[in-house]
């Protein structure tokens, strides 16, 4: 059975926050809230935990999954960012967006596209989730909760624990999230191509 872990939404108790990243960190599977809707969420390096979301979410080989980062500088550490591309991200972020872009050597090889050796990025504003990267000290590997017979996310903490009890390790709950997917721009060719269109504005990269 997977634990229930109430975080309050602006001032995350450290103690709640220590037991979650200890969770992460001994190989375990999250699903968290987010400025844009629920993720599911495993240490970077957790092959384990990504065949899992795979599982889940009955995902193919190319589904691009997320590096959740703290900020711009862990950001460049795992992908590239020419000056232009920089400008444009920086202009939205934090906020409920996710890039594609080229991944750095620092990436492992199974979260890549195939072909183009690409991952998602993405910089949040949520109280609780700049708390977990803060105390994590590196990216969450992530990918949006959407289950296979849903359209939706799902976006109440009891109703993923009921879904999700005995295929995830832990049920974060930190109050309201929303309810919509971020929107998702691909950098890689070094111009925006909006693959979908979320929370984030995406006029913005039109």
């Amino acid at each position: 059975m997977a634990r229930f872990i109430d975080v309050h939404p602006q001032d995350p108790q450290p103690r709640a926050i220590s037991q979650i990243v200890d969770l992460v960190k001994s190989g375990g599977l999250i699903a968290y809230p987010t400025d844009s809707c629920y993720a599911l969420g495993a240490q970077m390096g957790n092959k384990e935990a990504l065949d899992r979301i795979r599982t889940i979410r009955r995902l193919d080989s190319k589904h691009h999954f997320t590096l959740v980062c703290k900020d711009f500088a862990q950001l460049g550490q795992f992908v590239n960012v020419g000056n232009d591309v920089f400008r444009s991200i920086k202009s939205v972020t934090p906020g409920s967006y996710t890039f594609i872009l080229p991944a750095t050597k620092e990436v492992p090889r199974r979260l890549l596209h195939p072909k183009k050796k690409t991952v998602g990025v993405r910089i949040p504003d949520h109280r609780f989730v700049q708390a977990l990267l803060a105390e994590l000290g590196e990216p969450i590997l992530s990918s949006t909760l959407l289950l296979p017979d849903q359209e939706d996310p799902l976006t109440q903490g009891w109703e993923i624990k009921e879904r999700l009890d005995h295929e995830v390790d832990a049920v974060v709950d930190s109050g309201d999230c929303g309810a919509e997917p971020t929107t998702v721009v691909d950098f890689s060719s070094g111009t925006a191509e909006i693959v979908r269109r979320g929370t984030g504005d995406p006029s913005r990269f039109e």
